[in-house]
């Protein structure tokens, strides 16, 4: 048999539920930890994260509307769906210079991050709520509500670091739109095909590929973004992104350093909370 050629696939974005090209038509090469070419990625532009950021603002009524217990159940299907691709995971990881070992390992925390998150989805609003003891006839209640949308620099960590800054800001119903990693985004994509065949509503969570420095400089300047989040941003561009967000106030979470196998904590839940308080009189 002649030799086939091979047919290279281009990763498109996730947005809204569905996974459409860059509006601009461009993609970059990915390459593996040796230089060898792997695939084309989108290559998002300003229009896509226009469009990311209009599908999250969409999809926020919805998903904040949920019961905290089925978001946590939508996360713990992710969970299982994630596990199902277990191997095409850890090859991709293995492409970006991961030990057999090393991407088995991540895989597999990853795993049990989005189940650890699923777990607090019902329980946030305890912990980080209160009764308030007041002076008078009132009942008085502090309870936590989600900001809004998140947009999300995801670090270079292309697998449990992503799952690590995404899973806590859907989790208390939130929407996002996600930059990915730029020199490691086929994990990333393919997370998303996990999200589109789970339970989760389109447009909760949107990803785009591309470069990180054309793509969060407008989405901190754009004024239906309610929070930032910083992780994967690169150092010299934090003051550039903070100045931006200042302009509609955003909430600006900024990098805590990282080693993305460490416990996770709920501060990175808790950053993008809004506590409504509520003063009932009693006895009515």
């Amino acid at each position: 048999m002649p030799d086939r050629l091979s047919v290279r696939k281009t990763y498109k974005l996730y947005i809204g539920g569905a996974f459409p090209r860059s509006e601009s038509g461009r993609s970059y090469p990915v390459t593996d930890s040796k230089g060898r070419f792997l695939a084309n990625a989108s290559q998002a532009s300003r229009k896509d994260a226009r469009d990311a950021v209009v599908a999250a603002r969409k999809a926020f009524p919805g998903w904040s509307g949920r019961t905290a217990y089925n978001r946590g159940q939508i996360l713990y299907r992710i969970a299982e769906m994630l596990e199902g691709r277990r191997d095409q995971f850890v090859d991709e990881l293995r492409q970006a210079g991961a030990s057999k070992g090393a991407a088995g390992t991540e895989v597999d925390a990853a795993v049990d991050r989005w189940v650890w998150y699923a777990g607090w989805a019902d329980k946030l609003d305890a912990v980080a709520g209160a009764a308030n003891p007041v002076s008078g006839p009132f009942f008085n209640f502090s309870t936590p509500e989600p900001t809004g949308v998140v947009a999300v620099v995801a670090p270079d960590s292309p697998l449990l670091g992503l799952v690590s800054v995404l899973a806590p800001v859907i989790v208390s119903g939130n929407t996002a739109v996600v930059v990915a990693s730029e020199p490691a985004p086929l994990p990333s994509v393919t997370l998303a095909e996990v999200l589109a065949t789970s339970d989760l509503p389109g447009g909760v969570v949107n990803i785009l590929t591309g470069r990180r420095t054309e793509i969060a400089p407008w989405l901190a300047a754009h004024m239906d973004v309610n929070a930032l989040d910083l992780a994967g941003a690169l150092p010299e561009h934090l003051q550039e992104l903070e100045e931006k967000a200042a302009g509609n106030l955003k909430r600006v979470l900024l990098p805590a350093g990282g080693d993305w196998t460490d416990e996770p904590g709920t501060a990175r839940m808790t950053a993008f909370l809004e506590t409504k308080t509520v003063w009932h009189p009693v006895g009515v």
